[in-house]
């Protein structure tokens, strides 16, 4: 079952000062971003954010599950309505995440 954009929609408004926080429409769901940091993704209308120490910090004990088959496992947060605990959780699962490798441009072929 996909997801719906009401849904994702509604995480979005609990993640307003969590910073620039966007999503994508991939494969059926949606990628979470934060400026260009992948973070995590609604699946099935359920909410799945990467795994870091920090997050584990900030909510200890979440429930760990993949949100799709052949994934890696990442946090399940069933408790989306607290948006001050989801903004920390999202805030500094960012900030511990690497940032990401700047894309290449690749080189036209040029007609022989």
């Amino acid at each position: 079952m996909a997801s719906s954009r009401e849904f994702v929609e509604y995480v979005m408004e609990q993640l307003r000062d969590a910073g620039p926080v966007t999503y994508k429409k991939m494969f059926g769901e949606y990628g979470l971003f934060c400026g260009r940091k992948f973070f995590g993704v609604v699946c099935d209308d359920t909410l799945f954010i990467k795994i870091t120490e920090a997050g584990r910090t900030v909510c200890p004990g979440l429930s760990e599950e993949p949100p799709y088959e052949g994934a890696r496992n990442y946090f399940l947060v069933e408790e989306i309505d607290d948006g001050e605990l989801l903004t920390r959780l999202v805030t500094a699962t960012c900030e511990a995440l690497p940032d990401p490798e700047p894309k290449t441009r690749r080189r036209r072929r040029s007609a022989e």
